[in-house]
């Protein structure tokens, strides 16, 4: 299949580049007035028009001047969960904090209680509502996090569901087990680290990363890094919750142990920064949980100045970030962290889907990769997705070079 009269192929990445770092974040190929060939679910080539055959233009999809792109990926989120937390909305509003509203057995306890009540067929049936929408709305690659389980046969229930989801969508989905996202009721704090630990060669057989709430309030360093020298043996790489609440030693503890990912940092600083230079951790930022919560932006223009790459996610969950819409995340990268266009492009694409172990897959314009691509409507280009935020863009979603239904 042929994509030609492409007004912007936007997000053109050399074979072997799988992340971006420092400068490098603001710069992205384009190439105007193109076309682009798509084989057996890949991208084979691209080029520009006047070099395309008018032979080929018949056998193809019309662009009309319309922007092409590779789809967003979202390399945290919750999705798996049961019925919603509209109360604590209301609660948000009355002024409570999150750790007030978690105080008072709201928050992810709630979430455990009313998982543990959902037949696992109903819960598949929920999570594939929130994950279609989100692939109708541009993402071609997710990750997938268990954590509102909080017992070892819920945790492996959510799990099982991952799984399922794994293989009845075309996008690429990765699971995380993140057993220790809070103490599951009935537990001592040190009886359900434990509890964790003891089920990771379970969780191994369906994750492919193991995560941690490393944070104020929920699990220590000591906790995490028991947790994650457990995993090692077993393959699972970390991706940790670190730096949300407080600056709590989580982004440390995940370097040190090999991390793909540390993901919120809204509190992360200097000593995060210098921890992370020279690593293979990608910093992940959740500007949705910031929007919904009222809390602190994490300082992504700090961490680019300082030569690091990082990524941007969307932390859906019903607590304090019901949304996927990656587009919105990408707006608010831009208008509340003051990242350019192109830096938050970059964020929600190739580094992306490099804190998901995806790079070498999909995230960008590159002979060989998935052809997961957005076509949109035409006219559009960069800078108008974040700055029309809300204004319909999308054309066609392609997931492996078929055209997505929702």
């Amino acid at each position: 299949m042929i994509i030609y009269n492409i007004g912007e192929l936007v997000g053109i990445v050399p074979e072997g580049v799988l992340r971006k770092q420092g400068v490098e974040m603001s710069q992205t190929g384009v190439l105007h007035d193109a076309w682009l060939r798509i084989e057996e679910g890949k991208i084979v080539e691209y080029g520009e028009m006047r070099d395309l055959s008018t032979s080929l233009e018949m056998t193809g999809i019309d662009a009309r001047g319309g922007m092409v792109m590779p789809t967003f990926c979202d390399s945290h989120t919750h999705v798996v969960y049961a019925g919603c937390r509209d109360g604590e909305f209301l609660d948000k509003i009355a002024g409570l904090s999150y750790e007030q509203i978690a105080a008072r057995g709201g928050g992810i306890l709630n979430s455990a209680d009313l998982l543990h009540a959902t037949p696992e067929d109903e819960l598949f049936r929920q999570a594939m509502e929130r994950v279609r929408e989100m692939l109708a709305k541009g993402t071609g690659a997710l990750e997938i996090k268990s954590g509102y389980g909080l017992n070892p046969a819920d945790e492996l229930k959510m799990l099982r569901v991952i799984r399922r989801i794994r293989d009845s969508v075309p996008a690429a989905v990765r699971a995380t087990f993140l057993g220790a996202h809070a103490v599951g009721r009935g537990y001592t704090h040190e009886d359900y680290v434990q509890a964790m630990i003891d089920m990771l060669p379970q969780a191994a057989e369906l994750s492919d990363f193991v995560d941690v709430f490393c944070d104020e309030g929920f699990f220590t360093v000591e906790d995490t890094a028991r947790i994650l020298s457990a995993a090692a043996p077993l393959g699972l790489r970390p991706k940790i919750h670190a730096d949300e609440l407080a600056a709590s030693g989580g982004v440390q503890v995940g370097v040190a142990h090999g991390a793909l990912s540390v993901d919120h940092l809204e509190r992360a600083g200097a000593a995060e920064i210098d921890a992370l230079r020279g690593s293979e951790t990608m910093p992940t930022m959740l500007p949705g949980s910031s929007f919904f919560l009222g809390i602190p932006y994490a300082p992504a223009r700090d961490f680019i100045a300082a030569g690091l790459g990082i990524a941007l996610a969307s932390d859906y969950n019903p607590g304090s970030s019901p949304s996927g819409d990656m587009r919105f995340v990408m707006a608010l990268g831009c208008i509340r962290m003051r990242l350019t266009p192109v830096q938050a492009f970059n964020a929600v694409t190739l580094n992306a889907a490099y804190a998901m172990g995806l790079s070498a897959e999909t995230g960008s314009i590159t002979p060989g990769k998935r052809a997961d691509l957005i076509l949109t409507q035409p006219g559009w280009t960069l800078t108008k997705l974040p700055y029309l935020y809300q204004t319909p863009f999308i054309r066609q979603v392609f997931l492996a070079g078929i055209p997505f239904i929702p």
